[in-house]
């Protein structure tokens, strides 16, 4: 084999043992010492997501929401666990029209269950090999004593304190001094050291039992025992609904995956709790063909890719939600034939100027239309979206591979007094519309942006990966993975190479920000491109050159010839990647 460059700023990071890549430097090198300390994929992958939480309070934490996917080897098979939480029982519609005015308001109306430390303790326990006490010690030593605060988070700072002007306990944390912890500042966070003792000292009391015994009464600490009563406590004391039996009923399950098929690729996301199927969808509307002789981020590559996206947004925003509460259409929504009958509506010469009405999936499950269904089709509604998330991955030396995307920033309600962190505010993306498929509903979970995933080539891993961003997930997860099947790029190259979204939906935020025809484009794409793209009817606004907004994209590459890793990691935020 020949060596090239890289055709990127960072080289892809290779290893022939493990390999970690995270949406946070301090956060890759936890999970690089749990391998290199004999942990797998699984133990790597929930220290680092647990670091990321104590490091990117803004973008993720301990309780908000954690999907994540396991690709366990020995097995070949693939895991989804349940990642978002649901409304609190006494949740509805009608109590946000009737007591706050027809609107979903910042603060504790808007928590539901949290999920991300019942996630990580989940997964630890089931396919991980550490306890976790072993797991959580680079997290709790970066809570307790600190660390030098990095340029988003010190970017960001100053809009989290804004936003949590009326919420005491959240300004002792992120603004000590009167003022917000500026850039190079040690930024500690002791009440959510503190609350990971408090889940080490539950898991010693059971430890003796067994590992998974140790760690399931950690879990128990956190739902049922003091840290879940000061949660719910606290919450009813603000105002909210969220109350001990919400908390005391709730199980992390393990859920069914959506399966796209892309030439001799398939990608495993996601279920319809969250926006996966988006992804699969959009990937099976294309096709390998397409671009033989398509330039890539040529202005014929850019559109195709943006309309077939915005046909998968269209189906999401009519059929996708929580699958428990509604009749969701998924396999049809997640087959070859359905994608076909949607890229016919496909114009290459001419942009939908709005989001493309939703298909028909109904019939190729051989069944009408429930009468439960009652979709309509939104208004514009130019306002801006909120920005939070992170992302992690590990893959190990017995070719296991975690994958997972925590989320919930500290800025939509208020941190817990005590606890250090904020219960999960991702009741900000549920809908107020009662048809619409992710409308507010006791027990029901939101319908969750985060989405990671797993990809495999001829059968076998080729990769995890993911991204923040919101609504731009699926989207630069689809870039990343064509840059890498379609235009043989390797993987840091593929993350670092200039992307495109589309605002031509409604955005999954409250209040639903939906921009018609509006086709983001980062500033390395040429300017004539943007020019051609406009005469397709596109509505063209310009990012900058590295567009945090664009996505953070980490993904760890698995090349089964030469037995070797390559790991890649987001030049957009802090991400970094580790490999050995």
């Amino acid at each position: 084999m020949v060596a090239t460059r890289t055709g990127s700023y960072r080289p892809p990071v290779m290893g022939t043992t493990h390999a970690v890549s995270t949406g946070h430097y301090l956060a890759s090198a936890t999970g690089m010492r749990v391998l290199e300390n004999g942990g797998n994929a699984i133990d790597a992958g929930v220290a680092a997501g647990i670091c990321l939480n104590v490091l990117l309070p803004e973008m993720c934490g301990f309780g908000g929401v954690a999907p994540i996917m396991v690709y366990l080897a020995e097995e070949d098979r693939v895991i989804s666990l349940n990642g978002v939480g649901p409304w609190p029982a006494k949740a509805s519609v009608d109590y946000f029209m009737t007591q706050h005015g027809g609107v979903i308001p910042s603060g504790v109306a808007r928590v539901v269950v949290p999920v991300a430390a019942g996630a990580w303790l989940t997964a630890l326990e089931m396919w991980g090999t550490k306890s976790f006490a072993e797991v959580v010690g680079g997290a709790l030593g970066l809570a307790r004593d600190g660390f030098p605060l990095h340029f988003t988070g010190a970017a960001g700072m100053p809009d989290l304190v804004n936003a949590s002007r009326d919420w005491e306990s959240s300004l002792v944390v992120f603004a000590p001094k009167g003022r917000p912890i500026g850039f190079r500042e040690r930024f500690v966070q002791s009440d959510l050291a503190n609350t990971f003792e408090k889940l080490i000292n539950a898991e010693k009391s059971r430890s003796s039992l067994s590992r998974e015994a140790g760690i399931r009464a950690a879990r128990e600490e956190f739902y049922s025992g003091g840290i879940g009563e000061a949660i719910t406590g606290f919450v009813q004391s603000e105002g909210g609904l969220l109350d001990s039996s919400d908390l005391a009923n709730f199980e992390i399950e393990i859920e069914d995956t959506v399966t796209g098929s892309f030439g001799e690729y398939e990608v495993y996301a996601c279920g319809p709790w969250s926006q996966g199927p988006v992804l699969v969808e959009t990937l099976q509307i294309l096709r390998p063909d397409d671009f033989r002789s398509l330039a890539h981020n040529s202005a014929e590559y850019i559109h195709l890719v943006t309309e077939a996206l915005k046909l998968a947004f269209a189906d999401r925003d009519a059929f996708v939600s929580d699958p428990k509460f509604v009749d969701v259409p998924i396999a049809a929504l997640g087959s070859l034939e359905y994608a076909e009958s949607r890229r016919s509506q496909i114009d290459p010469d001419r942009a939908t100027p709005e989001m493309p009405r939703y298909g028909d999936p109904w019939k190729f499950e051989n069944r009408s239309q429930p009468d439960s269904w009652n979709y309509q089709h939104p208004a514009a509604l130019p306002v801006a979206a909120e920005l939070d998330t992170s992302y992690a991955c590990a893959v190990d030396r017995w070719g296991n591979a975690f994958s997972a995307t925590p989320s919930d920033g500290a800025g939509g309600s208020p941190i817990v007094p005590g606890l250090g962190f904020v219960p999960s505010n991702r009741g900000a993306q549920s809908w107020l519309d009662k048809n619409h498929p992710a409308a507010v509903e006791g027990g029901k979970r939101p319908r969750l942006t985060p989405n990671p995933a797993i990809a495999f080539r001829d059968g076998k891993l080729m990769m995890p990966f993911g991204t923040p961003g919101g609504d731009a997930q699926p989207q630069s997860m689809t870039q990343i993975f064509l840059n890498m099947a379609v235009n043989g790029m390797n993987v840091q190259a593929a993350v670092e190479a200039p992307r495109f979204m589309s605002s031509s939906f409604p955005n999954s935020f409250y209040p639903h920000s939906y921009r018609p025809g509006v086709l983001q484009l980062e500033r390395a794409i040429e300017p004539r491109v943007g020019e051609e793209l406009s005469r397709l009817g596109h509505s063209i606004e310009w990012l900058q050159t590295y567009d945090a907004g664009a996505g953070a994209v980490c993904a760890i590459e698995v090349d089964p010839g030469t037995r070797t890793l390559s790991a890649g990691a987001d030049m957009r935020r802090e991400s970094y990647a580790i490999g050995r």
